[in-house]
Formats: structure tokens, C-alpha cells, sequence
């Protein structure tokens, strides 16, 4: 098959799992449950979850636990994380995936009780689905807690939030915010998906390895476009991280130069992606599509 013909495959998959996973809209309290659907089922490139299916078909048939359920939790931590921060505390957007953002479509409170529920929403799924394999649900838990808790997403957040509020950050400190605020949820993707594949002590820190460097060239590649791209394309609010002061790739090294990083940055993930088992051959396509996306 061709990527975008794979790539769609493994986003039905993951778009299924979400409807089967999340509470229906109807189940009380309605309008609770409608805003996490809302937020969930609003579109976005399903880049984390692909990762976990991708990564779960590389270390042999038959081995792998249903990766799907563990796609959708992270899907869940990831979207809690957008609603939250587009609230007017954060970042106060308006516009997300190309539609108004939860706090705009509802109302604030809503919107961060839906986040708040699809955080702990991820946890249930993962805790349900593997109830059968309990080491593995218990390593899969410990995975996305770690990569959204106060050391790594949450902490890369705050971090962000206090970097508008300084005009010296350097380009370590750049490096340390996006490890944690977005190459922290790439990487543990493809671990996770990893576990439920079987992989190897050995397979999983490649995986991290991957995933790190992915997670780079992706906020670069997002920090490109906010400074180059329009609304229209992106889906979401363009130029807003100029306006609010925040250190990026483009504000910190210059346009070429977070340009060249981030094709640095792929071609490692790509690199080490060689080093794993299996057909690598659609992961290395997905790096590529993503060092060249327009949205």
C-alpha cells in the first residue's frame, strides 16, 4: 500500500477506538460528555496514536496486545492537554483543529472539566483494556504518567508559560521546554506502543530515541509555521507565538537555522529508526511527511 493509504487505515482504527472508548454524548451529564467528544473527534493529524499503532507492528504478528486502546488514551492526554491550553489562563485561543476551541464552543468551565476527564479518561482505558495482562497495563499506566506529569508535559508547560515572561532564554532552555511539552508525548507513544508489541529492554530505548528526536523536529516544524503559515492552514491561530512574547526555535535561532535543525532532528529519528526490527519503512515516511507538513 501507499503511506497515505496506510496512514488513513491506522487513523480509522484509532477513530473507531475513540467512539468505542469515550462515554456517548447522551450519557449523563450530556453536556460534559459531548465537550470530551467534541474535543476528541474535532480531527487533528492522530500523529501520537499512529505512532503507537506503528510501533506495535515491528517486533512480530501475533506478539502484540490490541495497541488500540492504548492509542486512544494517549490521544485523550493529548487533547486534555490542547483544552487546557487554549484557555484564556494559557494561551487564550480561540481556534482549534479549524474549529472554535472547547471554552468557545462551550464555556470555560466545561472545557476544563472536559480536559480534566479525558485526562483520567486515558487512565481507565488503559487500566479496563489490559485488565488480562496486568504487567503490561501496569507499565503502559507508568509510561504516559510519567510523560504527562510535572517532570515532563506538565512541567515543559509551566516552563513555556515563564519563558513569555523572559527575554533570555537560551537555546538549552528552548531544548529543555519542548523534550518535556512535546517530544515527552511523541516519545512515549512509540514506548507504549512498543509494550504492547513485546519489544525488548534494548527496543524500547530506541523507541525513546526515536521518539525524542521526532519530538524536536515536530515543534520546530510547528514553530516554523506559526511564524510563516496563516490561519487558514494551520487550523489554529497563526503568529500567536510572536505576539505573546514566547521563546521558539524561529524567535531563539532564526528562521534558516530552526529550517536546518529540524531537518537535522528528522534525519536522526530517521537513523535510529534503522536500527529497529521490522518494517520501518512507514515510520520513516511519517518523519519525512512531518518535516514537510504545511499544517
Amino acid at each position: 500500500m501507499e503511506f497515505a493509504e496506510l496512514l488513513q487505515l491506522k487513523v480509522s482504527r484509532v477513530e473507531e477506538g475513540i467512539d468505542r472508548l469515550l462515554p456517548a454524548a447522551t450519557e449523563p451529564p450530556p453536556r460534559l460528555h459531548a465537550a470530551m467528544r467534541y474535543s476528541m473527534q474535532g480531527g487533528g493529524k492522530r500523529l501520537r496514536p499512529v505512532l503507537v499503532l506503528s510501533a506495535s507492528e515491528l517486533f512480530g504478528p501475533g506478539r502484540a496486545a490490541d495497541p488500540v486502546p492504548a492509542a486512544v488514551a494517549v490521544e485523550c492526554v493529548h487533547t486534555y492537554s490542547l483544552v487546557h491550553d487554549d484557555l484564556p489562563c494559557m494561551d487564550d485561543d480561540s481556534l482549534r483543529r479549524g474549529r472554535p476551541t472547547a471554552h468557545k464552543a462551550y464555556d470555560e468551565a466545561t472545557a476544563l472539566l472536559a480536559g480534566d476527564a479525558l485526562l483520567t479518561r486515558a487512565f481507565a482505558i488503559l487500566s479496563e483494556s489490559y485488565s488480562e495482562f496486568p504487567a503490561l497495563a501496569a507499565s503502559l499506566v507508568a509510561e504516559l504518567a510519567e510523560a504527562a506529569g510535572s517532570r515532563r508535559l506538565i512541567g515543559g508547560q509551566m516552563e513555556d508559560l515563564l519563558a513569555e515572561r523572559s527575554s533570555r532564554a537560551t537555546p538549552e532552555d528552548l531544548r529543555r521546554i519542548h523534550l518535556n511539552k512535546t517530544a515527552a508525548m511523541i516519545e512515549a507513544s512509540l514506548v507504549m506502543g512498543g509494550l504492547c508489541g513485546g519489544a525488548s529492554d534494548a527496543w524500547i530505548e530506541t523507541l525513546r530515541e526515536v521518539g525524542r528526536e521526532l519530538g524536536l523536529a515536530f515543534q520546530i516544524v510547528d514553530d516554523i509555521l506559526d511564524a510563516t503559515s496563516d490561519t487558514a492552514t494551520l487550523g489554529k491561530t497563526a503568529g500567536k507565538d510572536a505576539k505573546a512574547g514566547k521563546a521558539t526555535y524561529v524567535s531563539v535561532h532564526g528562521l534558516e537555522a530552526a529550517r536546518r535543525i529540524a531537518r537535522e532532528r528528522s534525519d536522526s529519528a530517521i537513523a535510529a529508526l534503522r536500527r529497529l526490527p521490522g518494517d520501518t519503512a512507514f515510520l520513516a515516511a511519517l518523519a519525512e511527511s512531518l518535516a514537510g507538513r504545511r499544517r
